[in-house]
């Protein structure tokens, strides 16, 4: 079974959601790049499968990327930090419209995801975008202990990241933050 095989299966035909995406915004030519737990999947040493693919796009084309994921068929839900989308498959698709994201899609590079051709943040905007979610204290216990897992990941297949990190991301990844 392929990388893409096993996520289409895990996700209910998400493979094919994700692609139309990647080709609706690569057709409009805008700026973007995956975020969160897909762009973990490029830089870890081993995937894992996720319902949520989460992108950003330049700030000034976020209407034209609406517009072109609602050509492409998806349906759009706006809330005051994103817009998501839902097309045929489990797979939901949230575009980060917050500050903090504004310039991922300028560094953004090509990658391969279980099978799939996208354009992913770099390592450094990865983990960033990581932390800043892992610190977030109205995210969910379970999200947070994700992200957690995810910081690890990158750091088990990057050590060199180790060296970098906030101390309360070191605290915690040895088990000392009480709470998180």
């Amino acid at each position: 079974m392929t990388g893409r095989q096993f996520y289409d299966w895990q996700t209910a035909g998400g493979a094919d959601d994700v692609m139309r995406m990647v080709d609706a915004l690569e057709r409009a030519e805008l700026h973007w790049c995956a975020i969160g737990g897909i762009a973990v999947n490029h830089w870890a040493a081993e995937p894992m499968v996720t319902r949520d693919v989460d992108f950003v796009v330049a700030v000034d084309e976020i209407e034209q990327a609406v517009a072109a994921l609602e050509r492409a068929g998806f349906t759009a839900e706006r809330h005051s930090w994103s817009v998501n989308f839902r097309g045929h498959s489990q797979v939901s698709l949230q575009l980060s419209t917050e500050d903090f994201y504004k310039d991922f899609a300028s560094r953004a590079v090509a990658a391969d995801v279980h099978g799939i051709l996208l354009r992913v943040a770099t390592l450094g905007d990865t983990l960033a975008g990581k932390i800043k979610e892992w610190r977030t204290p109205e995210r969910r216990p379970s999200k947070a202990i994700k992200d957690l897992g995810d910081i690890a990941r990158l750091v088990e297949a990057h050590p060199h990241l180790e060296a970098a990190l906030p101390e309360d991301v070191t605290g915690a990844l040895a088990g000392r933050v009480p709470g998180r």
